[in-house]
């Protein structure tokens, strides 16, 4: 009845129950908050069935903060193990368990801290910035949020009942296979990232479509905010590598399954094969998640130093270089498989190559604030603190990218200090900065600036003290996945140091949560009143009230350039003209996608657990919810233009 579900899946270590306990005390104080204040019909109606792209981005984006905070509670614990298990101490986790939390913060930031973030803020801002209503599929989007939650609920079932996955958050194979891993915890890691995968692959279709078919009316591209640009390059990765992502996932499913041989020594597979699929989409996903976080500093830097940015047309040809060139380099993650000089000095040149964009860009900005009135806001502290922590990753990157320096280093701490500097370097201070950027846009106040800078200093800190020594360790030879070092080696300094760095970062983490909570709390004080937070906007969506209405703009603008509000601002185009409105056409909303969310979690937890009648009700369940949206004729709806009218007098 219940395949191999027993209690034996139940925690038996005392740290793995502990934080089940406090999962559940956490999940029962919401319900209790949310029953206390009779909030359950508002966040049903307003919320959780919502197709307004603006709150579907602002449910990614806290998504994606609940998901940090686990994330890094496993950075917390791999550092705290590392720097007690030497010699004769073995630390206070057994080696399997701290596998399994190894794979788990790798999956955890990426797939539901950076993916989230990114869709999360594309949806807030990309219809805004090109004068659009909403996205091109609403619902579309609906579901791809409530995917992305039920992967994220998978990944931290997974810590209450039976195991995660203890082999790298790419999860090579052979240890990935059914002989090494016998367990539940790769097949968790591949449902989960199925469902994640599949939404991200919607959501990126979703968006290519928005801005290829719904840009206003003048908006040329090469009249789109460089925002939009990245967006649509980082998109048109998502589109052609995640099909890859789901295939290599599938096979090693049927690997592990069905007694398929896909990546087996046997039977003609080849555990390489997966191994080039997987960076095949690992590579672009780097530059997926880091092209909007360098649309988000362009935005930041024109708006803070007063001027407009420096060389449009060369950031525009970099971003497309990028999207072009991140599909032939993917070998450099694995030059010591043996494929040959010629192989290995194609990639290294090609991972050359790309530096060069990505450099044009950093020099864009620099002379974006050259002579610029710069205003270190702490959007700005963002950008600064990336130029030298990405900078830094990008020249490691280049030294990486020469294979006989690779054959030294791969696999050593100095990859993992390299890695961490491009993504949280690059992606997710890209990505506070843009929440910063554009949290009076979504909210209508401003987030404490003084909180705000403190905690960039205390991240910005906390960095380097934790990786600049995984740098010299990894030159001292220290290999990554380490959970036990001999007492006879020297590398025990330096992790304590590392461990300090990462206690700064949390004081960063709880300054930004004490930042919301003051904001909230004085958000009467900071209100946005004038659309324009910053006083310096010079795109569409400022040119609307702080928050948006529903229906975002109440006509449709005409842009005449490339800077269409800093134009309306200063008289050079009109505004949209007032007191004259017409019937607004709008998405219904729906709770289909909540549903199919749902139960989409119910039977990838069957399929983990072979639970075969489950797997199969929760599939007849999701096509039953798929033809009733189907035949559902009735998903949009008019908004009159007298209650237009009515809404924009009270915004004015």
């Amino acid at each position: 009845m219940l395949g191999n579900l027993t209690t034996a899946a139940l925690p038996q270590d005392h740290i793995v129950i502990t934080a089940s306990i406090f999962m559940g005390i956490s999940a029962v104080g919401v319900i209790a908050l949310i029953t206390y204040f009779k909030r359950w019909k508002w966040l049903w109606t307003e919320w959780l069935t919502s197709v307004d792209h603006k709150k579907i981005g602002i449910m990614y984006i806290i998504l994606a903060f609940v998901m940090i905070v686990r994330g890094f509670a496993d950075a917390v614990m791999m550092r705290l193990q590392q720097i007690l298990s030497v010699g004769d101490s073995y630390g206070y986790l057994p080696p399997e368990h701290y596998d399994q939390i190894f794979t788990a913060h790798g999956v955890t930031m990426i797939f539901f801290v950076a993916m989230p973030l990114l869709v999360g803020l594309v949806n807030v801002v990309l219809p805004l910035q090109i004068g659009a209503r909403d996205v091109a599929y609403p619902f579309l989007n609906s579901l791809s949020l409530w995917l992305t939650v039920a992967g994220a609920a998978l990944v931290n079932v997974s810590l209450v009942i039976g195991e995660f996955a203890a082999t790298g958050w790419l999860s090579y194979p052979p240890l990935s296979g059914i002989t090494f891993s016998p367990g539940v915890g790769v097949d968790y890691y591949i449902w989960a990232l199925q469902l994640s995968g599949a939404a991200s692959l919607l959501a990126g279709i979703n968006f290519f479509a928005t801005i290829i078919m719904m840009r206003c009316p003048g908006m040329t591209l090469m009249r789109m905010p460089v925002f939009v640009w990245t967006v649509l390059g980082s998109m048109a990765l998502v589109i052609i590598t995640f099909p890859i992502f789901t295939a290599s996932l599938a096979m090693l499913s049927l690997d592990r399954m069905m007694g398929m041989h896909f990546f087996t020594a046997d039977f003609g597979g080849n555990a390489m094969m997966y191994v080039n699929l997987i960076w095949a989409w690992g590579h672009p996903e780097v530059y997926i998640l880091v092209l909007p976080a360098f649309g988000i500093f362009s935005e930041v830097v024109s708006t803070f130093a007063r001027k407009r940015l420096f060389g449009y047309t060369t950031m525009i040809w970099a971003v497309m270089a990028i999207t072009f060139l991140s599909f032939v380099v993917w070998v450099h993650h694995f030059f010591t498989m043996g494929a040959g000089a010629n192989v290995n000095a194609f990639f290294g040149i090609m991972t050359m190559i790309i530096a060069i964009p990505t450099g044009v860009k950093v020099f864009n900005w620099l002379f974006t604030m050259f002579r610029g009135r710069i205003t270190f806001a702490s959007p700005m502290l963002w950008l600064v603190g990336f130029i030298f922590t990405f900078t830094i990753g990008g020249m490691t990157g280049v030294l990486l990218s020469v294979p006989a320096a690779d054959f030294q280093l791969h696999n050593s701490l100095f990859l993992i200090a390299h890695f961490h500097n491009t993504i949280i370097g690059g992606v997710v201070f890209g990505y506070f900065a843009g929440i910063t950027y554009w949290f009076p846009k979504a909210f209508g106040f401003k987030l404490n600036e003084k909180l705000g800078k403190a905690a960039f200093w205390a991240w910005i800190i906390g960095f380097f003290v934790t990786f600049i020594p995984l740098y010299i360790l990894g030159l001292m030879g220290m290999t990554r996945r380490l959970s036990h070092i001999d007492a006879a080696s020297d590398w025990q300094p330096l992790l304590i140091v590392a461990g300090v760095g990462v206690l700064i970062i949390a004081v960063g983490v709880v300054l930004q949560i004490l930042q919301f909570i003051v904001s909230v709390r004085d958000r009467k004080h900071n209100m946005d009143t004038t659309g324009d937070a910053w006083g310096e906007g010079r795109t569409l969506e400022w040119s609307t009230s702080s928050p948006p209405p529903f229906y975002n703009f109440a006509t449709i603008p005409t842009v005449h350039g490339r800077h269409a509000f800093w134009d309306m601002k200063h008289g050079e185009s009109s505004e949209p003209k007032s007191g004259h409105y017409e019937d607004i056409h709008m998405p219904k909303s729906t709770g289909i996608g909540f549903y199919i969310g749902g139960v989409s979690f119910v039977m990838c937890f069957a399929l983990v657990w072979h639970i075969w009648w489950l797997a199969a009700l929760g599939l007849a369940a999701i096509i039953t919810l798929a033809m009733i949206r189907s035949f559902d004729y009735e998903t949009e709806y008019f908004v009159p233009k007298e209650e237009v009218a009515k809404i924009e007098a009270a915004r004015a």
